[in-house]
């Protein structure tokens, strides 16, 4: 095949996997390709060390089969529980922000009047204040709300399509033309890019979790301070730090706030703690993220604005990813 060819199959897939991508965000269908992704990658990561007490090739298949099967059941599982939790009593998020609205409206008799000005007047104004931005995405919203269901089954039927890839990929041998081997390879740097910045995310989230349940669960109450919803808010800190940068914002402002429940003192003792565990995760972004795709903080934040202002919300989730591969890429062609 002539380099002319080679080239041109190069940007027919380049611009092939791009579109699909931007359908994909347009059609609010990010939660299916992420769920399929997940299964993917998880399955990958542990097949060979399930296939290596195996000796034939049927009972390898058959094996494999059984774990796609079981990380399929785990993760639908987690999901369901995680929604469970959010909607029931411990993790009513309704009540969390109830609380806040709350909170506030208590601690204006203690706070200077400067601070007083810039917060909302009652739990009304505190509401608008919070979701003023998210009208702009009435599709996210019908996405989060009346159309849960329909977002449920997307993420379940991408579960069960990664399954699919993956036990594919152990018995396809059929030869591929050039299109489909340049979109296999579109495919495979970006199921790359998630496993390097969502497996990387985790451990992130899950350490910086580990440290502020120790906090909110242990110190706190040695030192004689109980602050409402706990379990809430360590289930916030471990979500919303799965995006980064801006996640260890969103879950240090909620923690604050409800820190102001108990005294603006053991809100300056939160907030205290919260800069110094976000030093350390702006360090582990910069070692570990950073490090797996070469990217500055600021880097990933520009790629989340842009992202946001063309896609909204999935644009937010999918940023650091689609950087990630968008790097790869030009890295593989030799253009950074």
């Amino acid at each position: 095949m002539s380099s002319s060819l080679i080239k041109q199959t190069q940007i027919a897939s380049w611009i092939l996997a791009g579109l699909a991508l931007v359908a994909v965000l347009h059609l609010h269908l990010l939660p299916s390709l992420l769920a399929g992704l997940l299964v993917y990658q998880l399955v990958h990561l542990l097949a060979p060390r399930l296939q290596r007490h195996f000796a034939s090739e049927r009972t390898q298949l058959v094996a494999l089969f059984l774990l796609a099967s079981l990380v399929v059941g785990a993760i639908t599982a987690a999901v369901i529980a995680t929604i469970a939790f959010f909607k029931g009593d411990s993790g009513n998020m309704a009540l969390l922000f109830g609380k806040m609205a709350q909170i506030l409206e208590d601690a204006r008799t203690s706070m200077p009047s400067w601070v007083i000005d810039l917060l909302p007047e009652n739990e009304t104004g505190l509401r608008e204040t919070s979701i003023e931005w998210l009208r702009d995405h009435a599709t996210e919203l019908r996405t989060l709300g009346k159309e849960a269901g329909i977002t449920l089954a997307h993420i379940l039927i991408g579960l069960i399509i990664g399954a699919m890839i993956s036990l594919q990929q152990a018995c396809d041998a059929a030869p591929h033309g050039p299109l489909a081997k340049a979109l296999i390879e579109r495919a495979s740097n970006f199921a790359d890019a998630f496993r390097r910045i969502v497996f990387a995310q985790v451990r992130i989230s899950a350490l910086n979790t580990l440290l502020t349940a120790t906090y909110l669960a242990i110190v706190l109450p040695m030192l004689d301070i109980h602050l409402p919803l706990t379990k809430t808010l360590i289930a916030v800190t471990f979500i919303a730090g799965l995006l980064p940068v801006i996640g260890n914002l969103i879950s240090n402002t909620v923690i604050v706030v409800v820190s102001l429940a108990h005294s603006p003192h053991t809100a300056l003792l939160s907030l205290a703690f919260l800069v110094i565990v976000h030093k350390l995760e702006y360090f582990l972004n910069a070692r570990i993220v950073g490090g797996q795709i070469n990217a500055k903080a600021w880097e990933l934040l520009i790629a989340m604005l842009l992202m946001e202002a063309l896609f909204g919300l999935p644009g937010v989730v999918a940023a650091p990813i689609a950087y990630a591969w968008i790097k790869r890429e030009l890295d593989n062609a030799g253009l950074l």
